[in-house]
């Protein structure tokens, strides 16, 4: 059974936001969590891949995120490419950055403001930031493809507010929050960055809540990714979080998972799995496998790729004709 934070009778919240309080409302008791699961996993990982790190015959520290298991996990031969490629900002990649950092800003701001003030707000602070490679990118665009970028972004924000009641104090609301664990003396370092949480762990007892703010369609990697982050965050306090969650922006829906000791076992699998393909992939022990699926859209090598004109295809004729 769950306890609804108390609403001020000033406050008024639509069914939308209604939800999300009811989603994210503690526990009359929260699970606890035996002492000693973080280290437990972290020996289990340890152990699964010292011999695997080893082989990379370098000092040099392998990092682990999320992308990087999304995508050694689906197609190989597009992770590689991605992987040799210098980072150059995209309409997509630069709408969804300027979408999580004015979302940020909103959660933190002393009362109220319009999303249009956060939006360029936001898109100020990533170019000083980022310094040439965004300010190279936007000063490339047209007035009206920078509009549009602005435009979708303040959409996004829009909806945030929208279906997200006001984040109270008291909630402990965290936003783009990094955190990071260091396996086999630092050989291995597991990374990850929480759009936003709430609340936090009280001795063995989970409080605390996960939650990705997506603006796409759901996909199960969305799901893996924050399995993934519980899996770190169990490491780094040694107490897992509640519950984690996928909140799509257009549809107003969240897609909620509670954290069990068999999802974390079923995340240090996938990451075992990931890192050993990792480094094989990196000394030439594996031959990149090709695999199609929704990256084919936007993938370079889909030009002569069988594996993405085939899933290319399959997309043009589930869409059907126009005509």
């Amino acid at each position: 059974m769950r306890t609804v934070h108390a609403v001020s009778a000033s406050t008024i919240y639509n069914p939308a936001q209604q939800a999300v309080v009811a989603l994210l409302g503690r526990p009359e008791e929260p699970p606890s969590f035996p002492a000693g699961l973080g280290d437990e996993l972290q020996q289990e990982m340890e152990h699964a891949l010292a011999a695997v790190v080893e082989r990379r015959g370098t000092a040099a520290s392998l990092w682990v995120s999320k992308h990087a298991l999304a995508t050694v996990h689906g197609c190989e031969a597009h992770h590689v490419d991605a992987a040799a490629r210098p980072f150059e900002w995209s309409p997509s990649a630069a709408r969804g950055a300027v979408a999580h950092k004015a979302i940020e800003l909103s959660v933190h701001w002393r009362g109220e403001a319009p999303p249009m003030d956060l939006v360029d707000e936001a898109i100020a602070r990533l170019i000083d930031a980022d310094g040439v490679s965004m300010q190279r990118f936007l000063q490339g665009l047209s007035e009206g493809d920078r509009a549009e970028l602005r435009g979708v972004a303040v959409d996004l924000v829009s909806r945030f507010q929208e279906c997200f009641p006001p984040l109270k104090a008291a909630w402990i609301p965290v936003t783009e929050s990094r955190a990071r664990v260091e396996l086999l003396g630092g050989a291995l370092v597991l990374s990850g960055k929480t759009d936003l949480s709430l609340g936090r762990a009280a001795g063995l007892q989970a409080n605390k809540v996960i939650i990705d703010l997506k603006s796409g369609r759901p996909s199960i990697t969305h799901r893996e990714d924050l399995r993934f982050y519980a899996l770190v965050e169990t490491v780094k306090l040694g107490v897992p979080p509640r519950q984690l969650a996928s909140y799509y922006l257009e549809s107003g829906r969240a897609h909620p998972e509670e954290v069990t000791i068999a999802l974390l076992r079923s995340a240090v699998r996938r990451t075992i799995d990931g890192v050993t393909k990792l480094v094989e992939l990196e000394t030439g022990v594996r031959e990149a496998t090709r695999l199609g699926g929704p990256t084919c859209r936007w993938c370079p090598l889909s030009v002569d790729c069988p594996e993405g004109q085939a899933e290319l295809g399959r997309e043009d004729d589930e869409a059907g004709s126009p005509w």
